[in-house]
């Protein structure tokens, strides 16, 4: 996929971030839209379908945590990547927009060249999204990796991209252990700088959709997926 062909939405309450940002964005090749809260983001990222969003939290009207909600839950956007770009950097908060089906966290301030190698490498998922083979079989499991979803004894599960990712990872090995530091490595990369709960979040969501069963965690290591019966 072109740069040209790629649409970033971005969304601040703030003029001289919508501004500064944009320009960087659209000087890489990006097309770009602008929000300047949750209600508008919404109504722009339904009428143009962007590839990546890049939502700040704290805003009027509709902040992000509600507007990503909200996002996640219309059809058509399900697979948009969603990055909150917040100057809150607490745990907390990383944890509450995670929580709400966000995909990344980026802290503000940036440096403009750092946004963008940053960018660079969240739109690098749709690369490997079109490279990876389509569907994966494992048990009573089929993982959809064209649409990220997932059908569970024939039942759809739509997971955001960093469940997905996650679950891909798991299911790549069942019974294999994978530690923390391989699984935020693999999952996030080094450029990230997520809280310690985060992978404790995506596994407690995913145990939520998939079964709590198929998850197993091994202490002060990581975790490993199962089929049903195994150990």
């Amino acid at each position: 996929m072109n740069k040209s062909e790629i649409k970033i939405l971005l969304v601040d309450d703030e003029p001289d971030i919508l501004e500064i940002v944009g320009y960087n964005l659209k000087n890489e090749g990006y097309q770009v839209f602008t929000a300047e809260n949750g209600q508008q983001a919404i109504k722009i990222a339904k009428k143009n379908i962007p590839h990546l969003i890049l939502l700040d939290i704290m805003m009027p009207e509709m902040d992000g945590i509600e507007a990503c909600e909200k996002i996640r839950k219309i059809k058509s956007l399900e697979n948009v990547i969603i990055t909150f770009f917040t100057a809150r950097g607490e745990d907390y908060s990383q944890v509450a927009g995670f929580e709400a089906g966000a995909d990344d966290y980026i802290t503000k301030p940036i440096k403009p060249k750092v946004l963008v190698s940053k960018v660079k490498s969240l739109l690098r998922r749709l690369k490997t999204e079109t490279e990876s083979e389509e569907t994966f079989k494992i048990g009573d499991i089929v993982i959809d990796r064209d649409e990220y979803v997932v059908y569970k004894a024939g039942k759809k599960i739509a997971l955001p991209r960093k469940e997905f990712e996650l679950f891909s990872l798991l299911t790549s090995k069942p019974g294999k252990v994978f530690k923390r530091e391989v699984i935020l490595d693999t999952v996030w990369g080094n450029e990230v700088v997520v809280g310690g709960r985060t992978i404790d979040v995506h596994i407690r969501k995913l145990r939520e959709k998939i079964g709590d069963d198929h998850f197993k965690t091994v202490k002060g290591v990581g975790y490993k997926f199962v089929l049903e019966g195994a150990d």
